[in-house]
């Protein structure tokens, strides 16, 4: 009797749990899908994966990080709910490929009997259009030559112009260095008389030209010398104005003589020797010193 209640109460417990373990299989569920089945290469896909899943199967669900062909492009988006003892999972995961071809994502299995089905996805080039209006490749080298070119051009107006405002900057600078010239001393009377009087020897002139510039040479140095206005004197009112200044009676006579001398040269009243015009030229000569000396 003991024995057949122990044999009803095994046969009752072991039923019991397949129906448990029966029941968790049934309850736990896993599906997957996407929005395309058909996309260009490079092109995003979405696929979804919703598993619902028992406290006893949840240790099977596993997180995949590859797809042979495919390529995953961030991290997958996951977001669970517990509801009546089960976990409602649900995985968002962004794919691509850039294998051109018929592919197939495998199926994702809890169990053996829990999984989900293959996913067939093509992968495709751009669809050509026959009928679209042909457009031939355009040559571009042609315009990148060109810009090529515009770049060293505007490379090289930047060189000459850097090159030409240095140039100006260094030649301010060296002119802004450059030392003031002295200013030259002028001559006092006497030092250009005497230079004068110099130069005029060593030309070749005519008797005329000769006297006409030896006597302007002699007003020239009165009227520095003494502000007596002798260029527009006569040679008369010149003398009478030369005496108080020459104290020497002798050099006075001979000046005298040697400007009346000229007055007959430029009037062409007399042709005189070259003894005549070296005379006169000392007489000059030594009447602008004597006048200095005083």
């Amino acid at each position: 009797m003991i024995t057949m209640i122990f044999r009803k109460i095994l046969l009752l417990v072991f039923f019991s749990t397949c129906a448990i373990v029966s029941n968790a299989q049934v309850a736990a569920t896993i599906k997957a899908s996407v929005d395309k089945n058909k996309i260009l290469i490079g092109e995003p896909l979405q696929l979804t994966i919703e598993a619902s899943l028992t406290p006893e199967a949840i240790k099977f669900f596993n997180v995949f990080d590859s797809i042979q062909h495919f390529e995953i492009l961030d991290k997958p988006s996951l977001d669970t709910v517990f509801k009546d003892g089960s976990s409602l999972l649900k995985a968002i995961y962004k794919l691509t490929s850039f294998d051109s071809g018929h592919w197939v994502i495998p199926s994702f299995s809890l169990t053996k009997k829990i999984k989900t089905d293959t996913i067939p996805v093509d992968v495709i080039f751009s669809e050509f259009n026959p009928e679209q209006e042909y457009h031939d490749i355009k040559d571009i080298l042609d315009a990148e030559e060109q810009k090529k070119e515009e770049d060293k051009n505007w490379i090289w107006y930047a060189v000459a112009g850097t090159v030409l405002i240095l140039l100006l900057i260094y030649f301010l600078l060296k002119k802004k260095k450059q030392p003031a010239l002295a200013p030259v001393p002028a001559l006092s009377a006497f030092e250009e008389a005497i230079r004068q009087l110099n130069s005029l020897q060593g030309q070749n002139l005519d008797a005329k030209d000769y006297h006409t510039k030896l006597v302007d040479i002699f007003r020239l140095y009165v009227l520095k010398k003494k502000n007596i206005l002798s260029l527009q004197k006569t040679t008369d009112n010149l003398v009478v104005q030369l005496r108080p200044v020459i104290s020497s009676a002798e050099i006075f006579s001979q000046v005298q003589q040697a400007l009346r001398l000229s007055d007959f040269v430029k009037f062409a009243k007399y042709i005189p020797s070259a003894e005549d015009n070296q005379s006169a030229f000392n007489t000059i000569k030594k009447t602008i010193e004597h006048i200095e000396q005083l």
